[in-house]
């Protein structure tokens, strides 16, 4: 199995990913950023994910699109587009969102993963008081 088909399929579930499968796919430099937060080398990226695992119920990945990319500037390896399913111990609530990550890939593995996701509709549509604001800012862009 490739690296990218690894990834993937550590990606389906994260609740089930453990730190020994991110060892796989990650190098122990890895920069590792989203939307909520910058992590440097695999123990934080072990940690972030362990948090998540314990804040979380689901959390899968549908991957639909795996980009290769030539050899460009900025050294990516891979552009992936995907839907996450997250649901949260506390809510109960699936939260669905869509995102693409860019990826870059040595020989020992990933060592850059960035994701992009709109957080508005991870956390704030789902507060209800930044809830109600964020539809009437919506209403009123759109008028």
């Amino acid at each position: 199995m490739s690296l990218i088909e690894s990834f993937c399929t550590q990606y389906r579930d994260l609740t089930k990913i453990s730190s020994e499968d991110l060892t796989k796919i990650y190098t122990t430099d890895v920069e590792f950023i989203d939307p909520i937060d910058h992590h440097h080398g695999l123990s934080q990226v072990q940690l972030y994910f362990a948090k998540l695992k314990k804040h979380a119920t689901s959390c899968k990945f549908d991957i639909h699109n795996i980009m290769p990319c030539e050899p460009n500037q900025e050294n990516i390896s891979y552009v992936l587009s995907w839907t996450m399913a997250l649901t949260l111990k506390k809510s109960h609530k699936v939260i669905t969102l869509e995102g693409i990550t860019k990826l870059k890939q040595n020989e020992g593995g990933f060592y850059y993963h960035r994701d992009y996701y709109d957080m508005g509709e991870m956390v704030y549509e789902h507060v209800p008081v930044l809830r109600w604001f964020i539809i009437q800012i919506k209403r009123k862009l759109r008028s």
